[in-house]
């Protein structure tokens, strides 16, 4: 797989609570050298980003209900404008993880179709379709809620599901952590529920080119990164992604 197709499916991602207006700008910087995607970083920094990047083909994106979820609706909803306003064309939102383990999945899809609707409505507005990628946290569910939960996903009209913020903490009982970030596993389940029809975008612990291969490999076709560079640059052209056609 050639460098610049790789590169068109990495989200360059910097969520650190203390990076500032210099880093963000750098990140801009990077993502149209090396043609990434899009960037993805704190609705605060969405208005700057849009101006670095004009004219780029690189996209903005932003995190909605970040990285907790746990946020009304209408909230969300209201943070979906206001980023599409400032200039974002993808919004990555996290579920409300607590209505997936609760079972209460029809607050999940509702939750969902509130930013849908949000970003469909500001898209239009502003003459553009907007991207929604759907993060689920997998590391706090069970098979089969995640199963579910992609496909409140695809009813609500998303257009991606996505694996994890990189920001949880799950623990065991005698709080030993448990893993987060995404995992081959969880990436593979969620391509077998969504089809073909929708994105599959694996976020969390990715740093290297091999981890990159293995979430390709199970399904993906976006992967959010704070080491594009780093993966870029040591990308190997000559291997080959066994049954990837997504």
């Amino acid at each position: 797989m050639k460098k610049e197709t790789i590169a068109s499916m990495i989200d360059h991602t910097l969520l650190a609570p203390e990076a500032g207006m210099t880093r963000i700008k750098a990140l801009c910087a990077e993502a149209k050298k090396y043609k990434f995607a899009s960037v993805c970083i704190n609705p605060v920094y969405v208005r700057t980003a849009a101006e670095e990047l004009a004219g780029s083909g690189v996209h903005v994106c932003t995190v909605i209900g970040f990285p907790l979820g746990a946020v009304p609706s209408e909230d969300k909803a209201a943070e979906t404008e206001h980023a599409v306003k400032n200039g974002a064309d993808e919004v990555d939102m996290v579920i409300d993880i607590g209505a997936a383990m609760d079972g209460r999945f029809g607050d999940v899809e509702s939750d969902i179709a509130a930013v849908v609707k949000a970003a469909r409505a500001e898209g239009a507005a502003a003459g553009k379709s907007i991207i929604v990628k759907v993060i689920l946290e997998t590391c706090f569910l069970d098979d089969k809620t995640v199963q579910v939960c992609c496909r409140c996903s695809k009813t609500a009209g998303a257009d991606f599901v996505k694996t994890s913020t990189g920001f949880a903490s799950p623990k065991e009982i005698n709080g030993k952590p448990l893993p987060n970030g995404a995992s081959t596993h969880h990436v593979s389940l969620m391509r077998r529920v969504v089809g073909k029809d929708m994105g599959v975008k694996a976020s969390g612990g990715i740093r290297s080119p091999e981890t990159v291969i293995s979430m390709l490999e199970a399904g993906a076709n976006r992967i959010g990164t704070s080491s594009g560079v780093k993966i870029f640059e040591n990308w190997d052209e000559n291997i080959e992604i066994k049954g990837f056609d997504c």
